[in-house]
Order: C-alpha cells, then sequence, then structure tokens
C-alpha cells in the first residue's frame, strides 16, 4: 500500500474526564501510590486530547465521572462495542467494578445499542481490538492478567465475530492495548515480546505486513495509541514509535499524556470507540 492510500475515516469515540484521576492504590506496575497526580495538568493534557480528536473531524462524547473511581478516565476499560452491540465489562479489581455500571448507564441513554452484560470478567476494549477489514471482521482479545480467556468465547457469541485469543505474558504489559493497536482497519502494530510464543506465530501469520515495535516503544506507551487509518495519536514520549508509523506511511500526531501514564495508561486508554 503506498502512503497516499491512507485514508482517515471518521470515527465516534467515548472518552471520560479525570476530575478525580488519582493513584491511591496499585494494581498494575506503573503506578506508584508515592509520587502525587498533578490533577489541574491531567485535566489539561486531557482536554487536549480531545480536541485533537475532534480538531481530526471525529465525534467525541463525553461521560460523566463518577467521584470516587479514579480510572474512570481509562475509558476504553468500560465495554467493547461492534455494529451496534455492546459487550459490557466486568472487572477484575473491586477498586473499578462500579465503572462498569457507568459505561451501561452510558450506552441505554445515548443512542440505541443493544446490551450485553458479561458472564466473565474482561476489561472491554482494553483487551479487545476489532479490525472490520480484516478477514471479513476479526477481533483480537488478549488474555493472561486482566480478561479470562473465556470472555472471548462469551464476546464471539455476543458480538458474532470470530475472537482471536492471544496470551499476554509480560506484566507491564497488563492490557492488550498495551501492547497491539490498529492502524487502520486492516493491520496493526504490535511488541511480539508482550505475546506468548504461540501468539506470536497467530500474529505474525495474520499480519505478516505489520508494524513491529520493540520494548522501548511498549514502556514508552507507543502501542497504546488511537488511528483512524491515517492519522496515528500517540504521547510524544514515544518518539520512536512515532517515527516507525510515519516510516509505515501514517502521519503521528503527538499528545502530551504524561499524568495519566502514571496510572498506567495513556491514548487509547484514555478513548473507546464507539460502533454503533
Amino acid at each position: 500500500m503506498s502512503h497516499t492510500e491512507r485514508l482517515p475515516r471518521n470515527r465516534t469515540y467515548l472518552m471520560c474526564p479525570p476530575e478525580h484521576f488519582t493513584v491511591d492504590y496499585a494494581i498494575n506496575p506503573w503506578m506508584d501510590t508515592t509520587v502525587p497526580v498533578d490533577a489541574a495538568l491531567a485535566v489539561k493534557q486531557w482536554d487536549l486530547l480531545r480536541t485533537t480528536l475532534h480538531g481530526l473531524g471525529h465525534t467525541v462524547h463525553v461521560l460523566d465521572p463518577v467521584p470516587g473511581l479514579p480510572d474512570m478516565v481509562y475509558a476504553a476499560n468500560g465495554a467493547f462495542s461492534v455494529d451496534g452491540t455492546v459487550y459490557g465489562a466486568r472487572f477484575r479489581h473491586p477498586q473499578r467494578a462500579a465503572e462498569a455500571l457507568a459505561h451501561q448507564d452510558f450506552y441505554a441513554t445515548v443512542g440505541t445499542w443493544r446490551f450485553a452484560g458479561p458472564e466473565h470478567v474482561n476489561e472491554g476494549e482494553g483487551d479487545f481490538a476489532y479490525l472490520p477489514a480484516a478477514y471479513g471482521g476479526l477481533i483480537l482479545a488478549g488474555y493472561g492478567y486482566r480478561t479470562e480467556p473465556a470472555a472471548h468465547a462469551e464476546a464471539q457469541e455476543v458480538l458474532g465475530r470470530p475472537v482471536v485469543s492471544l496470551r499476554l505474558i509480560d506484566p507491564a504489559f497488563y492490557h492488550l492495548d498495551t501492547a497491539l493497536a490498529a492502524l487502520d482497519d486492516r493491520n496493526v502494530t504490535y511488541y511480539p515480546g508482550a505475546f506468548s510464543p504461540a501468539a506470536q506465530r497467530v500474529l505474525a501469520q495474520l499480519f505478516p505486513d505489520a508494524v513491529l515495535a520493540d520494548r522501548a516503544d511498549a514502556e514508552a506507551f507507543g502501542l497504546n495509541l488511537v488511528s483512524d487509518g491515517r492519522n496515528v495519536i500517540l504521547n510524544t514520549e514515544a518518539s520512536a514509535m512515532a517515527d516507525k508509523v510515519r516510516a509505515a506511511g501514517y502521519v503521528p500526531v503527538p499528545v502530551e499524556l504524561t499524568e495519566l501514564k502514571r496510572g498506567g495508561g495513556s491514548v487509547k486508554c484514555a478513548v473507546a470507540e464507539l460502533r454503533p
């Protein structure tokens, strides 16, 4: 594919402002309760991400934050939607459990969504990625730390799309969206070392043209990105990853998100894609 063929597709996103964001507990290796969060800076950086997405022509809905739920800013974890059907989240850690209901309420009041409550633990788009033009519509699903493998089969039944299970083996990359991202509707970028050897073979077979990242890219949260098929929004720290996507014909759009990284997330964690 030539660089001139990288065309954006208008998307609809859901975000939640970090009005109550703090790091009062540690449920992933990136969270350090001894380092204070700059709350005002977190809101400023989040708003820049929101306006960047809007400026690129995308629609951004805003979910009202709830006091006592500091991780609600990571809106990608609350559900996963495909073609108007929503597979709800069920969080592994009790500190985040109530977020699932807030997301369910959103889908009940906005649009005409078909919502399916989960029986199995899963953390929404944190561990699911959808590529509508790959193999007729393919879901990639991570497990190993947050989402139960049984949720993959449940998601397949709910959403009616084939689900490929990928085992994550490095606790630093505890969600799929820290180790893999869709660059467009048919191709991905990922860090092989985050996956089991078998999962690496599966990804290599499915995506021979994938953009491969290294550990430094992943540790900079360079894979926790949002792409519209042309513009790749990623955090400013991931400069080497920006070079890789540029070399592949995409347009990197850096956004500073230093404060959200304190909670173990970056661009993608803060953005859920809505697929009506």
